[in-house]
């Protein structure tokens, strides 16, 4: 009764006196689909209660025909409802919707997202992450065409046209809605949905709210083996199921959908089925209850009765149908309302889960003539039979054209039509047909009717930028893609063609399943009377066509023809006349004709030309001719040039003028040789011996390749494959060059493939950088292929070696300079001036020129003289570092002629210029250095007589490639062995290079370090490709920040575009100090305006109107001005060039800057101004203070903004200010700088040097106010000096450190005045000189840097003693004594003065110096100390440093007109005197013998002053440049031990104390001193003087606080302590200082194996260290080979760690990432790799990335370390990253686990630390409230007291006292209770 309730809702009896009433009623109203199922059983079982024929008699007489027709009326679009059930079958599937076909013709689509829930989560979840889901398959993967899907209605919508389309849902939810959980029983067959799948199973979605339907794996296997191809069920499958369990009143259902068991499947009584649940697609037994001509009426289930209509009736059986037979049928659909049912007795419905198999129509399209009308049903449409019998059917709005001619009395059945059939119903198994006129005749009804080649009419319905769409049918657009649209291209095709013209079109390509149709609408294609190729095997070859262009290639060009059917036309074939460079003369989209030479369908290749039969018959009559003239591949020939092209030379080969062409890679073996013997060629010049290597039709190809022309000389030219075996070794040129390997081609024609990996021993990253097309290569054959004509080589240099490398090294390079004589030659011949002095010139000529132009990058030029256009250059390190100037002469020495570019390269090395004539050996190994470098050879000056050599780059063919280490630089020292001892023509001897290991490198800075390093880019702004954007500048974008740099702040814009704020583009005003960047968070919402845009391939800013502007990354702006409506300014993007955006800052300009970083190695800080323009201040102009300038990162912060002043142009190859903090940088007189010290000259001065290359000179009398022995001790090179400029009248400025001078407001003592001038100084007066020399007239007594005393010997001591011996020993060079000035004498310039003691109130200069070691020895080991000290830094250059200075030794010493002659006598002896090891070259001592001739004379006045600053000048002009150019050494490791690693080489103390020379040295030094007879007295001394200083060194050794100071020192240490990694690492440290690697990698291994064993740790310290040592100085090789050896003999973990550690701290995070993510998969379990690995992102800013680690991490680790993880990944996020963020994940953790008192401490101490008080004193509240143990509450109540101690008042530590108190009564009341 429940069913049958529910089947009848509004309740009622069966009133049977009424049923003829409403039926009549029913049909008054005239709704097909409104009967009462009510009434109809009602009817149905009176008439059952009478005789059978008696009640049929009755009914007939009743029903009319007009109600009989109207009853069985099919369903049509009207008919349908929202929320009708119905059986529908898949037509078509696309990616993103279903097409179904539904009963009587109809059809409906099933969105994407209407398949299931889980389905669409799936969908949204890809939509979300970007990125396709492994576990998501396409619609098609899932559905296939036939299948049979329930569904239901979702909504009817009526398009423009008045079109009803039918939406459908497959969703499970909605098509089983009407069922409840409590109705579901066994045996139900239901459809659904896979959900997900599980261990054991499926989750399947039936859609019943309160089911969970699970499918048993078991169950489902047999579908997956016959169904689903053995592959596992995925989400989203849709199922037709059995249920075979029901648990819990339907809560838990079992399923089954076994093959057997579901087309079994029947809908039975016991099952409940009611009108309101009854599902389509259900098989039910059933009873016919009438027969009519349009149908059946069925009784099923008992009581439910439902209509077949003609359609759905079995076929076979038509006809045979009568009342109470029992039959099988399958519900088509269920009307909600009327609840209507029709049912189908198709055999193909009646077994469930069995896809449809007719699914098409063969006669689709076809026009049918007098077809007759089987049947008319008013509302949807007609039937008519076909002519084999079979039904067709046509939906009313195709039986006429329109509405208003529709005439229903003409489809009375057998009235004939002419239709057309358009379409197929699966449903129905029927063809769709139409009468209307415009279907019946139009061209094509759908895509599959178009074929390629068509000529076609459409309509234009819109133009777009890629094309124009036209309209062919009501179905069909076709795209003219804007290359179609013309012949040629057209730029405004909207002139042309408007849209609703009609256009005349021809078909290129149709893919009716893809609905894609191009057409073409250039008229010689529309037009053309020539059979259309639109398939391989139509191509016959001699068959003439219309095609185009689709691509121009070097190798000829590709034409497209119809159907995507494509050929080639080889360059040959592209005219009779030979076609150098076919992307000139041809263009993509060019509409041609050609005639097919050959097609092989089968591969899909043709072979076209362009030359069509007229020529080629024209052509076969000029052959003809030929025949007997020809030449043959092989044949070796003269040729004449007859033109020069882009390519090569046209040649006629003699003597019969055959027209040849000679590629420019073929004219030599030497790639660079070609483009110049090219360029030097003229037409008429004839070639010998030429090699022809192949002939076809009109031109022969030639080749002037000398190793090619030896090789078929020499008959090595195999013919055919046959004459080839592997193992051969033969020569032959690059033919072609791809990804995969080269293409070598032989003189007999023949070719082979080298695969990439043989083409070289070394690593092949692009086959493009080891060989150029047309070199010359000698290949190995390793495997031949004589029927595929197929061979494989190898090029590497071990395979292919021709003999000994040297011999093959000289013959190349002989070879390469005869082929540049020869281009002599050819420039002798021309009229040129130029080019026939440039023809003249030989390398190692010398010449006399004049300076024309110093450059800004260091380098000369020189005057043109009597020859225009003469260009002579010499580079920067060529320059030699001379002080050159415009007009000055100079002597130089040809390196080079450049016979492309007509540049002559010159030097004015010393050693060049002034050659050593020396005999050579041929064979010898000597040094030299390299001095200019070509492609194929080097030119080096040997190093002992200045020649030049030229030696070859190459020793092979095919030895071609260099690694960046390998290559050679100017400067740099090689080892040669001389090949020839004559120069010859070349005017180069010829050398092979010694092995590379004996390369130096060069010592002065390399051109490339001049250069800066390039601009450093955020890594953010190049990481993925940059997205195209549509902004101008001027735009407004509102954006958020996602990170913060020192300079700049990115912006994650709309549409993820990435966008960059300038520090400068933040705030209107910048006040000094502050950092611009910081005022920004990241995360927060910004409002900018774009001020330009940067291009990330050359990082320069694009005016908006650049093509790529689209690609750039917005510069933006966030100043309050900027945002101002009209307030904005563009950057100055017009300007190409760097240096051009500079120019408007001039010196002496203030601007705002803001600080990049700090160079260490360079020392400058680096900043930028603006976006575009970027800036330096060099660390000396940063301030005047030395403790800012020692440690310069504590006085400026990354990102801070700065008032700078510009004081120097742009550096010359990078658009660079150079700015400073403390002013304008004049270096006139009276200004205060701050330099740095280059050179310490002992008893002399220093010498400073300035930014900008400026050098001064400070006199050892300007050292300091109070003058001392040893005051230039205290400094050394790079040490930074505070100097006032006394003179910038010369090159070189005068300099003072005098505190008085630089400081004159701190009024320091002068103990020593400055005396400059003889007018300084007064009779009588009392003044500290230092000795300057003794000589016989008496001793001299410098007094200033140009003033000098002579005291004569009765004015030096008492002792008066009269041989000049003792003098030399008591009074060393450099002392400094008290003098009186006696006279003046002013006219003469002279000073005479007094030593003695009661002059000078001092004690006798001979009596203070009685009794103790003679001074002259003191001042020897003083002397040999300096040396020692300097030495060690000199040995290596010395030899350098004696070439520079016998350039300049000439230079001599210019005393002033107004000191006499004589005195200079002393001077010459002196300078004697001073060790030069250096300097002992023939001129220099020629000099010295003319200055001792020339100051012979004798000198009676003792009186003399003169001036000695041209020898200072010969000393120091060379040093300086020396040391500044030094390269910058890397950074070096400190150690808390107080070994510094960073100290230069010049800084280095000896490793003993100076006073502790031994007296060998002195012996040495001073050998006349061994001779001497010694005193007892001084043998007693000496003896004295031992014993102390060999108690002294015991005492040394004994003191346990003493430093080691040599290798010895530590060798000791180590010996006590051997398991000691301090030790050990100081001992390597020691050695770093020293910059000996080799040594300290050597102390690193002694010492892992020294320790013991059992020291783990200190082995540890010590394979730290040694990584640390390779990440600085060794290669990453290296760096790995230690690493891998640590990972063996430690724990890995701590390695990995530390060297993750080094990687941070060096700053090589590439490397640290790549390092933690192979720690996260070899050390996943271990929590502190992720908490590191956490910390590393967040510290770069990669916050979210360090979020994503700490969830893997969660997913990883094992659930009992996850509190402690969040805690840690909290902490890290306090102190690195978001505090909001740490404190949430502390919150969300302790609300979990209130009771993790551990928890609660770390986050109180990171509040306390990083939070405000309040926050602090609220945690602390929450916790003392806790539940916890006393113990813990304890703990936490004194942390509470303790912080309110520390922060609070006393009232807040009372209140927390009285909180405890409160709480300690609380519980002992508890245990009391």
């Amino acid at each position: 009764m429940a069913a049958m309730e529910e089947s009848f809702p509004r309740g009622g009896t069966r009133k049977t006196h009424k049923s003829e009433k409403a039926f009549q009623q029913s049909v008054e109203q005239d709704n097909l689909f409104d009967i009462s199922t009510e009434e109809e059983s009602t009817k149905r079982k009176k008439t059952q209660k009478g005789p059978a024929k008696a009640k049929k008699l009755k009914v007939e007489t009743r029903e009319s025909s007009k109600f009989v027709r109207e009853k069985f009326e099919i369903l049509n679009v009207e008919s349908l409802c929202e929320g009708m059930r119905i059986l529908g079958c898949v037509k078509e599937v696309n990616e993103l919707e279903l097409v179904i076909s539904l009963p009587n013709g109809l059809q409906g689509c099933v969105q994407v997202t209407e398949i299931c829930d889980a389905y669409t989560e799936k969908l949204n979840e890809q939509v979300a992450q970007e990125e396709p889901l492994q576990d998501l398959v396409s619609l098609p993967e899932l559905f296939s065409p036939g299948m049979l899907v329930r569904c239901v209605v979702s909504s009817l919508d009526t398009t423009k046209g008045g079109k009803k389309n039918v939406t459908l849902s497959l969703n499970p939810k909605n098509v089983n809605k009407v069922l409840s959980a409590e109705t579901l029983k066994p045996g139900m067959l239901l459809t659904g949905t896979v959900s997900s799948l599980e261990d054991h199973g499926y989750i399947v979605d039936i859609g019943v709210s309160g089911a969970r339907a699970f499918l048993p794996l078991q169950k489902a296997q047999e579908y997956i083996r016959q169904k689903n191809k053995g592959a596992k069920l995925k989400v989203g499958q849709y199922l037709n199921c059995l249920i075979e369990e029901v648990k819990g009143s339907g809560g838990v259902v079992t399923l089954s959908i076994g093959h057997a068991e579901i087309s079994a499947a029947i809908a039975t009584e016991e099952q409940s089925w009611t009108l309101n649940s009854l599902l389509p697609g259900l098989v039910v037994k059933a009873q016919v209850q009438k027969v009519t001509p349009l149908g059946l009426t069925l009784k099923f289930l008992s009581f439910f009765s439902g209509l077949v209509d003609f359609m759905h009736l079995d076929p076979k059986k038509a006809g045979t149908y009568f009342s109470n037979q029992q039959v099988r049928a399958c519900v088509l659909c269920v009307h909600p309302r009327t609840r209507a049912v029709r049912l189908s007795l198709r055999p193909v419905f009646l077994q469930p889960g069995r896809p449809l198999t007719r699914l098409l129509c063969q006669q689709l399209g076809a026009v049918l003539d007098d077809v007759p009308v089987q049947g008319f049903f008013g509302n949807a449409g007609a039937t008519f039979k076909l002519k084999d019998g079979a039904l067709a059917y046509a939906r009313r709005n195709h039986l006429s054209n329109s509405k208003k001619t529709f005439k229903p009395e003409a489809f009375k059945p057998g009235n004939t039509h002419k239709c057309r059939i358009i379409d197929y119903s699966q449903m129905d198994e029927l063809a769709l047909l139409s009468l209307r006129t415009s279907i019946i005749e139009a061209q094509f009804l759908w895509y599959h009717d178009i074929k390629p080649g068509a000529l076609v009419k459409g309509k234009v319905l819109t133009i777009k930028p890629h094309g124009m769409v036209v309209k062919m049918g009501k179905q069909i657009r076709g795209l003219v893609p804007t290359m179609h649209l013309a012949d040629i291209l057209l730029k405004n095709p909207e002139k042309k063609y408007h849209v609703a013209d009609e256009v005349k079109c021809r078909v290129l390509l149709c893919d009716p399943k893809a609905k894609k149709l191009m057409m073409t609408l250039k008229k010689t294609l529309v037009e053309s009377k020539l059979p259309a190729i639109t398939c391989y095997d139509d191509a016959k070859p001699g068959l003439q066509t219309h095609g185009f262009i689709l691509r121009v290639k070097d190798y000829g060009c590709i034409v497209k023809f119809y159907n995507d059917v494509q050929g080639l036309v080889p360059r040959h074939e592209l005219s009779a006349e030979y076609v150098p460079d076919p992307e000139s003369v041809f263009y993509t989209g060019q509409v041609v004709k050609v005639v097919v030479l050959n097609c092989e369908p089968s591969k899909e290749r043709m072979l076209l030309s362009f030359r069509l039969s007229s020529d080629l018959k024209q052509e076969c009559e000029g052959q003809s001719q030929k025949k007997k003239k020809a030449v043959s591949a092989g044949q070796l020939v003269d040729v004449k040039v007859l033109e020069k092209t882009k390519d090569g030379l046209k040649v006629a080969v003699l003597p019969h003028n055959i027209p040849g062409f000679l590629p420019t890679a073929h004219l030599s073996d030497h790639v660079t040789n070609g483009p110049l013997l090219h360029h030097w060629l003229q037409t008429g010049d004839t070639l010998h011996r030429v090699l022809c290597l192949s002939t076809s039709e009109e031109r022969v190809l030639l080749c002037r390749k000398p190793a090619l022309v030896s090789a078929v000389e020499g008959g090595q030219n195999p013919k055919s494959f046959s004459e080839i075996h592997p193992g051969m070794l033969l020569i032959g040129f690059v033919k072609n060059i791809k990804d995969y390997g080269v293409f070598v081609q032989f003189p007999s024609g023949l070719s082979g493939l080298a695969p990439k990996a043989v083409l070289s021993d070394k690593f092949v990253t692009s086959t493009s950088d080891h060989f150029v097309e047309g070199q010359t290569v000698v290949a190995k054959v390793t495997n031949v292929d004589e029927e595929k004509q197929r061979m494989l080589l190898s090029l590497r240099l071990s395979d292919c070696t021709l003999g000994d490398l040297a011999t093959t090294s000289v013959l190349l390079l002989s070879q390469c300079l005869e082929e540049w004589q020869g281009v002599r030659s050819l420039m002798s011949n021309r009229d040129s001036v130029l080019i026939q002095t440039l023809a003249e010139m030989t390398p190692g000529m010398a010449l006399d020129l004049e300076v024309q132009e110093v450059l800004e990058d260091g380098s000369v030029l020189f005057s043109e003289g009597p020859v225009p256009g003469l260009v002579l250059r010499a580079s920067r390190y060529h320059r030699a570092g001379q002080d050159v100037e415009p007009g000055q002469k100079k002597k130089a020495v040809i390196l080079n002629v450049d016979m492309l570019k007509l540049e002559v390269h010159v030097s004015l090395c010393h050693d060049l210029v002034n050659r050593k004539a020396k005999k050579l050996k041929k064979g010898s190994d000597l040094q030299a250095v390299v001095q200019h470098l070509e492609e194929s050879f080097a030119v080096a000056s040997l190093v002992e007589t200045g020649h030049l050599a030229a030696f070859s780059l190459t020793s092979h063919l095919n030895d071609t490639f260099r690694f960046d280490s390998e290559k050679l630089q100017v400067g740099q020292g090689v080892s040669l062995t001389l090949q020839t001892t004559e120069p010859g023509v070349t005017g180069l001897l010829l050398a092979v290079e010694g092995p590379a290991a004996k390369r130096t490198m060069r010592q002065t800075r390399k051109d490339s370090e001049t250069v800066d390093e390039d601009e450093e880019v955020d890594p953010v702004l190049v990481v993925g490709t940059v997205k195209k954007h549509t902004l101008s500048i001027g735009d407004m974008v509102t954006g958020t920040v996602k990170s913060i740099k020192p300079t700049h702040v990115v912006v994650t814009l709309e549409d993820g575009i990435i966008g960059c704020i300038h520090a400068s583009h933040i705030l209107d005003d910048v006040p000094v100090g502050i950092s611009p960047t910081a005022k920004l968070k990241v995360g927060k919402k910004v409002t900018a305006r774009v001020i330009g845009g940067r291009d990330m391939k050359t990082f320069k800013f694009l005016p908006i109107s650049h093509p790529r502007f689209i690609r750039t990354i917005p510069e933006l702006s966030v100043r309050p001005s900027e945002l101002k409506e009209d307030g904005h300014t563009a950057l100055n993007t017009h300007s190409v060039s760097p240096l051009e955006k500079i120019k408007q800052y001039q010196a002496g300009q203030t601007v705002t800057c803001f600080l990049k970083k700090y160079n260490m190695v360079k020392k400058w800080l680096e900043v930028e101004i603006a976006p575009d323009i970027r800036g330096r201040i060099p660390l000396l102009l940063t301030s005047l203070s030395f403790k800012v300038l020692k440690h310069p990162d504590k006085k400026f912060q990354i990102g801070q903004a700065l008032k700078a002043t510009v004081v120097g142009p742009a550096d010359s190859s990078k658009a660079f200010l150079c700015l400073s903090l403390i002013g304008p940088h004049k270096l006139k007189k009276g200004e205060v700088a701050m330099g740095r010290v280059v050179k310490v000259t002992p008893r002399e001065g220093l010498t400073v040097s300035f930014p900008f290359g400026r050098i001064g000179r400070v006199s050892m009398f300007h050292v300091s106010d109070s003058y001392s022995e040893t005051h230039l001790e205290d400094f050394a090179p790079q040490q930074i000096v505070r100097c006032y400029v006394l003179s910038a009248a010369s090159p070189v400025l005068t300099l003072s450190l005098r505190s008085s001078r630089t400081n004159p407001e701190t009024k320091s003592k002068i103990t020593d005045p400055e005396i400059n001038s003889i007018q300084d100084l007064e009779e009588g007066q009392l003044l500290r000189g230092f000795v300057k020399s003794v000589q016989p007239s008496g001793v001299f007594v410098g007094l200033g840097p140009s003033v000098m005393g002579l005291a004569q010997y009765p004015h030096v001591s008492q002792h008066n003693q009269s041989k000049k011996a003792p003098y030399d020993r008591h009074l060393p060079e450099g002392k400094l004594l008290t003098a009186k000035v006696l006279r003046l004498n002013h006219r003469e310039s002279l000073v005479e003065l007094s030593l003695l003691p009661d002059d000078t109130g001092k004690q006798d200069v001979l009596s203070a110096s009685l009794g103790q070691p003679p001074p002259k020895q003191e001042g020897r080991e003083t002397e040999a100390a300096e040396r020692d000290h300097e030495g060690k830094a000199k040995e290596k250059k010395q030899q350098k440093q004696k070439e520079k200075r016998n350039g300049q030794g000439q230079e001599g010493v210019q005393p002033p007109s107004k000191a006499k002659k004589e005195p200079q006598k002393p001077q010459a002896k002196k300078l004697d005197k001073r060790p030069h090891p250096e300097s002992s070259s023939e001129q220099e001592i020629g000099n010295k013998k003319q200055k001792k001739a020339a100051l012979s004379e004798e000198d009676d006045s003792g009186v003399e002053v003169y001036y000695r600053e041209g020898e200072e000048e010969e000393e120091t002009s060379v040093l300086p440049k020396e040391k500044l150019t030094r390269p910058a050494e890397a950074p070096r490791l400190q150690l808390s031990s107080g070994f510094v690693w960073d100290v230069g080489l010049d800084t280095l103390t000896p490793a003993l104390p100076p006073h502790r020379e031994s007296s060998d040295s002195e012996e040495d030094e001073k050998p006349e001193q061994a001779t001497k007879k010694k005193s007892k007295k001084e043998r007693e001394l000496e003896k004295q003087k031992a014993e102390k200083e060999l108690s002294r060194i015991e005492e040394a050794l004994m003191d346990p606080g003493r430093q080691p100071e040599s290798a010895e020192d530590f060798d000791r240490l180590v010996l006590s302590s051997p398991s000691s990694s301090l030790l050990w690492l100081q001992y390597m440290a020691f050695h770093l200082q020293a910059t000996e690697i080799e040594k300290a990698r050597a102390v690193a291994e002694r010492a892992l194996k020294t320790i013991s064993f059992r020291e783990e740790q200190e082995k540890l310290n010590v394979w730290v260290a040694l990584l640390n040592l390779e990440n600085m100085y060794g290669s990453q090789e290296s760096l790995t080979k230690v690493f891998e050896r640590a990972v063996q003999y430690n724990e890995p973990l701590k390695v990995f760690l530390h060297l993750a550690d080094i990687y941070t701290k060096s700053e090589k995070f590439q490397e640290a990432g790549e390092l933690y993510n192979r720690m996260l998969k070899r050390f996943r379990q271990e929590k502190a790799v992720w908490v590191k690995y956490g910390a590393f992102l967040l510290r770069r800013g990669k916050a979210e990335a360090s979020h994503r680690v700490m969830q893997r991490a969660l997913e990883c680790l094992p659930k009992k370390e996850h509190v402690d993880l969040i805690a840690k990944f909290a902490q890290l996020e306090f102190q690195l990253g978001d505090a909001e963020r740490a404190r949430a994940m502390f919150e969300r953790t302790l609300s979990i686990y209130p009771k993790r008192t551990d928890v609660w401490s770390v986050y109180i101490d990171m509040t306390i630390k990083h939070g405000s008080q309040k926050e602090a004193r609220d945690i602390f509240e929450r916790v003392i409230h806790l539940s916890l143990a006393p113990k813990r509450m304890k703990f936490f109540f004194k942390r509470y007291l303790d912080y309110e101690k520390q922060h609070g008042s006393e009232k807040d530590v009372q209140a927390v006292k009285a909180k405890a108190l409160e709480y300690v009564e609380a519980k002992s009341s508890m245990m009391d209770d």
